[in-house]
């Protein structure tokens, strides 16, 4: 809800108890007046107009500039009139009394403190012509009114920029999501595959050494338009997607939950271990089809970098609160600043595939590796609640 809803909603609340304090004035008063008639007209135009306009000061796109000059138009009208109803200013105020400063709230609420200053301009010159000169109540009332809606002006301008940069920093918020989610399906399949395709190539040779020579210069292209943020829009398969393919061969899911157990082991074998508990690790489908894509993406770094004879250990764990996911190596490790250089050069495994996965499901991907002694995932993901 915008804010500045409330501000409208209060000045329909003022309008309707200022024209009740006019009414009020005017009945109280009554023998008082001198031509108490024409003030009397003049009133009861004014509370047809009140309750009419309710809705023209709900919100801004219905409170128009032809509103507003109608507006102040009634509210001068009523002021300049008042010496003819109290000839000898034996009452005092003047027959719209404060209902006159809704008139400038609204410019001030629709427009700003510049349209408050020119509104407060127009009522202030009206007043002193009624008086037919200045004089210190004059000048007061003058000032309260012009403060109070520059004030409230300013205040609306602030806050009218402060959503905008809100919905701004949303927008842009969103759009990096969007961004890291395309990255991470582009780096879990086509970049992949790409690279593969280039492997096979130059060990095949001939006509296949071309075909994978041009699949590695696109693999250099994609991942330069990844790592610079420009993304294409159509989405390749991504790992989530085979995750969830293999989860339909695996155990039901209960209310939309599955067992992280079995997306884990489908991707154990040659080379990996798994170790899970005894009992179901269920989490909801999504969550869990994420971490074991993140898992996933893990093994792939173990596979292409520690090497074909490597041999990796994934150590499922049940906590009261969380699920740890655990995935060891016995590779060389990775050598200080590699991630680093990794990322800039658009090779986005860890940063997108693993650490941004875990970070949009709650939780926190740690990596520990020491050149030598191989390399630790520890992936931990919050239950649901």
């Amino acid at each position: 809800m915008s804010v500045e809803q409330p501000l409208w909603r209060a000045l329909a609340g003022y309008r309707v108890l200022t024209l009740c304090y006019a009414v009020t004035v005017f009945g109280y008063n009554y023998g008082a007046y001198e031509r108490p008639v024409p003030g009397g007209v003049f009133l009861a135009f004014l509370a047809v107009w009140t309750f009419a306009t309710l809705g023209k000061v709900s919100a801004a796109d219905r409170c128009t500039p032809r509103f507003l000059a109608g507006d102040i138009t009634i509210a001068v009208t009523g002021i300049l009139i008042s010496p003819l109803v109290d000839v000898h200013a034996r009452v005092g105020p003047t027959l719209p009394s404060i209902w006159v400063a809704g008139a400038v709230l609204a410019f001030a609420i629709k427009g700003g403190w510049r349209w408050a200053a020119g509104a407060s301009l127009i009522i202030g010159i009206a007043n002193i012509v009624e008086r037919g000169a200045f004089s210190r109540d004059t000048i007061h009332n003058i000032l309260l009114v012009t403060v109070a809606s520059i004030g409230i002006g300013y205040v609306v301008e602030v806050a009218r920029a402060s959503e905008r940069t809100l919905a701004e920093a949303l927008r842009i918020d969103a759009a990096t999501r969007e961004r890291e989610r395309l990255a991470r399906d582009i780096h879990d399949s086509v970049l992949q595959v790409l690279a593969m395709v280039q492997r096979r190539g130059t060990a095949i040779g001939g006509e296949a050494a071309e075909l994978g020579r041009l699949a590695g210069e696109q693999e250099v292209a994609l991942r330069a338009l990844v790592s610079s943020g420009v993304v294409p829009e159509p989405r390749a398969t991504s790992a989530a997607e085979v995750i969830s393919t293999l989860s339909s061969t695996a155990e039901p899911a209960t209310d939309a939950r599955s067992d992280l157990r079995s997306l884990l082991a489908a991707q154990s074998g040659r080379g990996v271990t798994f170790v899970e508990p005894g009992a179901p690790v269920l989490l909801a489908t999504g969550k869990a089809q994420e971490l074991a894509a993140a898992v996933g993406a893990a093994l792939d770094n173990v596979r292409k970098h520690a090497g074909e004879g490597a041999q990796a250990w994934v150590l499922l764990e049940d906590e009261p609160d969380a699920v740890l996911v655990t995935v060891r190596d016995d590779g060389p490790g990775i050598p200080a600043g590699r991630l680093a250089a990794a990322e800039a050069e658009g090779r986005m495994g860890v940063s997108l595939s693993i650490r941004g996965r875990l970070r949009e499901l709650g939780g926190s991907a740690e990596l520990v590796s020491i050149p030598g002694q191989g390399t630790e995932v520890e992936l931990k993901v919050p239950k649901d609640d």
